[in-house]
């Protein structure tokens, strides 16, 4: 079974924008947010992607993640489909030591919202912490993106960030 493993990072300021070396815009809704299996559909740049996702770990690092690639097309019908609250960011990719950092700028509902998350191997593999990689939220499903679309951050008030 595929496993993604991964950390998630609150970003502060910008100056991450100067050093990614990708920059790519997200449209991305649920046909299914519980917990237990989300059902997502993504258009990433030109291209349309389903992913299915299973609950994560008790830390929250890991959690079983399918992926295929399907016509943008076909995506763009599918968005239709999903529940309401589809996510808007640009997705910075930013090379760091030894990983690559996928920084997420949120828009539309969630504007101001910025999340930096690292692909790792193994739950206890070493990185470097760039400067601007604030406060931890691995498993913090405020974070979520299948959370955002139900709860945005604009209705957050004082929870904010």
């Amino acid at each position: 079974m595929p496993f993604e493993i991964e950390r998630k990072f609150l970003v502060t300021g910008d100056s991450f924008k100067q050093e990614a070396h990708k920059s790519e815009r997200i449209a991305q809704g649920y046909l299914s947010s519980v917990a237990e299996r989300t059902v997502r559909i993504r258009i990433k740049g030109a291209k349309g992607y389903i992913t299915i996702k299973g609950i994560s770990n008790e830390t929250g690092t890991s959690r079983y993640e399918w992926e295929k690639e399907i016509p943008v097309k076909d995506a763009e019908e599918l968005l239709k489909l999903c529940e309401p609250g589809v996510i808007e960011k640009i997705r910075h990719y930013i090379a760091y030591g030894n990983h690559t950092f996928e920084v997420d700028e949120f828009h539309g509902n969630n504007e101001g919202l910025i999340l930096a998350e690292v692909e790792l191997s193994d739950e206890n593999e070493p990185y470097e912490r760039p400067e601007w990689l604030g406060k931890e939220v691995t498993g913090d499903k405020l974070y979520y993106n299948s959370f955002l679309s139900k709860n945005p951050y604009c209705n957050w008030g004082d929870n904010r960030i």
